[in-house]
């Protein structure tokens, strides 16, 4: 059974992505709006990816790996435009979306992404479904938490909160369809790359987080310029 071995092969590097100080001081009410707008940020950057990332690996089986390609269609059409979810949440917090549109990337969002490309174009373009272990398990196990925290100690509305309330519940149902998919990958190569990814992506994803408060610091003197317009 895949899907174990892969869990197993990858929670080393699981536990760095949790270790990251940030999702302590979160849990613990150490933040601020500018950490909120900054972790929507860094998502932004990457989220945008998702379904370019996904269309490119499906360009990209080879003839054996043909049958997983409705799944990665159904992927594409789950993940389409949730970018803007994160825009929306960005403005429902008083900042203007074309601001975190045009901010750079942030270095560790950057780096994270460029590997993605990389895996699908230059090695196993089923290498894309360590992104979606990482990604979807990270939002499956801490998202609803964590969004109930962000919102009762900022004060947020609804509004605010699309993006983690709405990946909290759909990654949870998405965790188990992707279980029996990984299931019904027998090749070792593929199974090899996938692993391999999961563990490059969860020590990227886990520099992300880490990133988060010096973003923070950068958002907070934009947070302070929207409060002081309004």
């Amino acid at each position: 059974m895949f899907y174990k071995e892969l869990l197993k092969k990858t929670n080393s590097e699981k536990e760095y992505l949790l270790s990251a100080p940030i999702i302590e001081d979160v849990m613990l009410g150490r933040f601020d709006l500018s950490t909120y707008i900054a972790f929507l940020s860094q998502a932004y950057h990457h989220v945008k990816h998702t379904v370019p990332l996904l269309m490119a690996a499906g360009s990209r089986l080879s003839t054996d790996q043909r049958y997983l390609q409705p799944a990665i269609l159904e992927y594409i059409d789950e993940e389409a435009g949730h970018e803007l979810w994160i825009l929306n949440d960005v403005e429902a917090c008083g900042v203007d979306r074309s601001q975190a549109v045009a901010r750079p990337a942030p270095f560790e969002s950057e780096v994270m992404v460029s590997y993605l490309y990389d895996t699908v174009n230059r090695k196993n373009p089923l290498g894309i479904f360590g992104m979606v272990l990482v990604l979807e398990g990270t939002s499956a196990g801490l998202a609803t938490e964590v969004g109930k925290i962000v919102q009762k100690k900022l004060g947020l509305p609804a509004e605010a909160m699309s993006y983690l309330e709405s990946h909290g519940a759909l990654d949870q149902q998405h965790l188990k369809g992707f279980e029996e998919l990984m299931d019904r990958i027998e090749d070792k190569d593929t199974q090899d790359a996938i692993i391999h990814a999961a563990r490059s992506v969860y020590r990227l994803y886990g520099d992300v987080y880490r990133a988060i408060p010096a973003q923070a610091e950068i958002w907070r003197k934009v947070v302070v310029s929207s409060t002081s317009v309004a």
